[in-house]
């Protein structure tokens, strides 16, 4: 298992179409991909209501974990769709 934080830099957080770009991108793996954030608080990162259900907002940060055969790649693809706003 691999995990890194990142902090959203996009105006509107993780919203209904930033959120299906991540998801898109997360399901582009074989791995399981997740985010930790908040207080003890984790997300699906392939499931769109459990994206929007995190409700992410500019300046927060979260924990992207992956765990596979695949997990490498994934985390360095799934922190640079964060960095880049959610620009898919």
């Amino acid at each position: 298992m691999v995990k890194k934080k990142v902090k959203v830099v996009n105006a509107t957080g993780l919203q209904m179409q930033s959120a299906g770009v991540f998801c898109q991108k997360a399901n582009e793996f074989a791995s399981k991909i997740t985010f930790n954030y908040g207080k003890n608080n984790t997300a699906n990162a392939k499931s769109v209501l459990s994206v929007l259900g995190a409700a992410i907002k500019l300046g927060d940060e979260i924990e992207i974990s992956c765990e596979g055969e695949d997990e490498e790649d994934a985390l360095k693809q799934m922190v640079k769709i964060v960095e880049d706003g959610f620009q898919g």
